[in-house]
């Protein structure tokens, strides 16, 4: 079994997902007591989130860098980082590091690919619905990315960074974030991918009739995958 390293902090409420995940699909798949070997390091995520808000990407690239040597000193035989949106410095924290970096955005397009889905709706923070780094890699795989309007993106990126990122769970808010998915769909996404790692926190498949692609699981499982490989 590989050792799984993980870049958490961002939020810790979607790193605690990721190893209870991890853990589940380890124990599935290998039955008995097993569990994975998993080295984490867990940031403060109020330092990074000052960072994004103020555009130092570089900054943040820097930071997460750093991070990532820890893990891949640490014993990691490869790297996740436990959130979707700093995946716009995913090639420099790459390029820090000589283990391997399994891509959130690459681990969800394959699973959209399997499932012949062509068109999917995207939420999650406005960094990631605005920006290409998350869309571009869903794209160069065939597929075609709705995001929300202005007030739906303001609405899910309140929802994240002031609710579900402190752990906050409210029954108005996941009406408005269905409201959002019906409207995406409206629009002619097939499916909607929640591209914020708490975003499963509040939505899932108990919730609506719509496939949803939740992240945290895919990369979780392709993970525990690539570790048993």
């Amino acid at each position: 079994m590989k050792t799984i390293g993980l870049l958490g902090g961002m939020s810790w409420e979607s790193s605690a997902l990721y190893y209870r995940l991890i853990n589940e699909e380890t124990r599935r798949r290998l039955g008995g007591l097993h569990s994975a070997r998993i080295v984490l390091v867990s940031l403060d995520f109020q330092e990074v989130e000052r960072l994004q808000s103020q555009d130092d990407w570089a900054a943040a690239a820097d930071l997460l860098a750093s991070a990532a040597r820890q893990v891949e000193t640490a014993g990691a035989d490869f790297l996740l980082i436990c959130t979707n949106t700093m995946h716009k410095i995913a090639a420099e924290v790459a390029a820090a590091i000589r283990i391997p970096l399994l891509h959130l955005a690459d681990a969800t397009a394959g699973r959209i690919v399997d499932a012949e889905i062509s068109t999917v709706g995207l939420l999650g923070t406005r960094f990631t619905m605005e920006y290409e780094f998350y869309k571009g890699r869903l794209k160069a795989r065939g597929i075609d990315v709705l995001t929300p309007p202005a007030a739906g993106m303001e609405l899910v990126n309140r929802v994240i960074y002031e609710e579900l990122c402190l752990g906050v769970i409210k029954d108005d808010s996941r009406s408005a974030l269905l409201e959002v998915i019906d409207e995406l769909v409206q629009r002619g996404a097939q499916a909607v991918v929640a591209g914020c790692t708490e975003i499963g926190m509040l939505v899932n498949e108990e919730h609506t009739d719509v496939m949803l692609f939740d992240t945290t699981r895919i990369h979780a499982e392709a993970a525990v995958a690539l570790a048993l490989e």
